[in-house]
C-alpha cells in the first residue's frame, strides 16, 4: 500500500469520524444521561443540514456562520421537546424501565413528524450547494477544501464541548447526572433542567453535524435514520453515558468505514452492524464504559 493511499484512507476516515463523533456525543447525552433512546436523533441532523442549505440559498450566508442562527434554534427545539414531552412521560412512568419504553415510542413519533414536515417544506428531491469545493493537495492526497474545513471544525467543537463538560459548573452537573441521577438531585442539581439541557445539547450537536454534512454531500429529508444507527453503534462502542468514549467511538467508526469503503463501497453499513453485534457479545460495556 502506497503512502498516498494510506494517507487518503486515514484523512478520509477522520473526516467521517469527526461527524460521527459529534452525532454520537449528542446521542450519548440524550440516552446516556437523559435516558431517552431518541431514534429521531438523525432528524435533527437533517434539520441542521436543511437550515444551513436554506440560509445559504436564500440569503447567501456562509455555512459556518449559519451555525450562529441554526444552532441556537435547534437547541431550543430540543430543549422544549424534552420539557413538554419527555419530562411529562417521565413523571407519568412508574419506573425508569417504563419511561425508557414510552420515550422510545414517543421518539418514533417524533421521527415521522419531523421527517414528514421536512418533506412538505423542502420536498423529496435531492438538494445541494457548492461551498469550498476547490481541491486541495495534502501530501499527495487530494481533497475538497470543505472536507478539511469540516474535519477541523468537528475537532474544534469536540474539544470545546469536552472542556465545557470537564471545567464548567453545568458540565459537572451533567456528569453527575450521568453517573447517578438520584444522588445528583440530592446534592442540589436541578435534575429536570439538566436533563432538558442534555437533550437540547444533543440536538445541537446533531444539528452542527448536519450543517457540516450539507457542506460536503447532497441532502434529502430521508438522510437522518442511517446516522441514528451509526450514532447508536458509536455510543455503545465508546461506553454508554461516557462522552469521551462516544467521541473515540465516532472516530473509530469513521476510520473502519473508510477502510471498508476501499474494499467495497456497499459493505460499510454491514461492517458497522458486525461491530455492534460483536460488542454486545464480547464487551457490551464499550471501550470506556463501566
Amino acid at each position: 500500500m502506497s503512502l498516498t493511499l494510506l494517507l487518503d484512507i486515514l484523512i478520509g476516515g477522520l473526516m467521517m469520524g469527526g461527524l460521527y463523533a459529534l452525532i454520537a456525543v449528542g446521542l450519548s447525552l440524550q440516552y446516556g444521561v437523559a435516558r431517552v433512546l431518541n431514534v429521531s436523533h438523525g432528524e435533527f441532523i437533517m434539520l441542521g443540514a436543511f437550515a444551513t442549505y436554506s440560509l445559504y440559498i436564500l440569503f447567501g450566508m456562509n455555512p459556518l456562520l449559519s451555525l450562529v442562527v441554526s444552532g441556537p434554534f435547534i437547541f431550543i427545539v430540543g430543549f422544549l421537546i424534552h420539557r413538554t414531552l419527555f419530562k411529562r412521560l417521565k413523571r407519568l412512568s412508574p419506573t425508569m424501565d417504563a419511561f425508557e419504553g414510552s420515550s422510545l415510542l414517543a421518539s418514533f413519533g417524533l421521527f415521522f413528524i419531523i421527517q414528514n414536515v421536512a418533506l412538505l417544506i423542502w420536498g423529496s428531491d435531492v438538494k445541494g450547494y457548492s461551498y469550498l469545493s476547490k481541491p486541495v493537495n495534502f501530501f499527495g492526497a487530494v481533497y475538497a477544501a470543505n472536507r478539511l474545513v469540516a474535519l477541523l471544525f468537528a475537532i474544534l467543537i469536540g474539544i470545546i464541548f469536552y472542556y465545557f463538560l470537564k471545567r464548567t459548573r453545568v458540565g459537572k452537573a451533567i456528569r453527575a447526572a450521568a453517573q447517578d441521577v438520584t444522588t445528583a438531585q440530592l446534592m442540589g442539581v436541578n435534575i429536570h433542567f439538566v436533563l432538558g439541557l442534555c437533550f437540547g445539547l444533543g440536538a445541537l450537536m446533531a444539528g452542527i453535524a448536519g450543517s457540516l454534512t450539507s457542506m460536503m454531500f447532497e441532502i434529502t429529508p430521508l438522510i437522518g435514520f442511517p446516522y441514528t444507527i451509526i450514532a447508536i453503534i458509536a455510543v455503545v462502542l465508546g461506553g454508554l453515558g461516557n462522552i469521551l468514549g462516544s467521541l473515540i467511538g465516532g472516530f473509530i467508526l469513521g476510520l473502519i468505514g473508510n477502510i471498508v469503503m476501499y474494499i467495497h463501497p456497499g459493505l460499510s453499513l454491514i461492517a458497522y452492524y458486525l461491530i455492534f453485534l460483536l460488542l454486545l457479545l464480547i464487551k457490551p460495556t464499550g471501550i470506556l464504559g463501566k
